[in-house]
């Protein structure tokens, strides 16, 4: 008797058929997942950021901005660019030549979209922020269930949001459901 070293043909395009089917039930259910991680690691860099400006405001007893810059200089409202950290000496809102650059982050990704205040975000020596603000991070299709939160409240604590009543779309602080603007 001889041993088979092989399959057949028969075997083997039976063996592809149930890839084939089994990658196209799992591809959409990867794709979510890889999209929901992309947001939480921007989303939690955004976090980090902020939370070492106020840090860094306690620290050195002096006021820190974040804000988005495409030059990492001056300000702008596009909280898509790169996020900026420094010492606002001067208090004028706008970095200056000799105020230090204290961190930087990498733009948002192509796939996300951010949202956020008008204004820079500011800590004082003391760590308070000066006003109330919210960044909203949506993935380019708008669905909600892709939509993540950062709230600052006036005592500079950073929230993010979170799915309380697990129905798969995240809520602000107010418990109302997050959408895309």
């Amino acid at each position: 008797m001889i041993k088979q070293k092989g399959v057949t043909l028969i075997e083997m395009l039976i063996t592809l058929a149930i890839m084939a089917i089994a990658i196209t039930a799992v591809a959409p259910s990867i794709q979510s997942i890889l999209i929901k991680n992309r947001i939480v690691g921007e989303i939690n860099e955004l976090s980090a950021v902020i939370q070492f400006a106020r840090s860094q405001a306690i620290d050195q007893q002096i006021t820190t901005m974040v804000c988005p810059s495409s030059d990492y200089s001056v300000c702008s409202n596009n909280w898509n660019d790169p996020k900026i950290v420094f010492i606002d000496s001067d208090g004028s809102g706008d970095r200056g030549a000799s105020e230090e650059l204290l961190a930087t982050t990498g733009a948002i990704s192509d796939n996300n979209e951010l949202s956020g205040p008008v204004n820079p975000l500011f800590f004082s020596a003391t760590g308070e922020a000066a006003a109330n603000s919210s960044l909203i991070l949506c993935h380019v299709n708008k669905q909600a269930e892709y939509a993540r939160q950062l709230s600052l409240s006036l005592q500079g604590r950073v929230k993010m949001s979170s799915d309380s009543d697990r129905n798969g779309i995240h809520e602000d602080t107010t418990g109302t459901p997050l959408s895309c603007p």
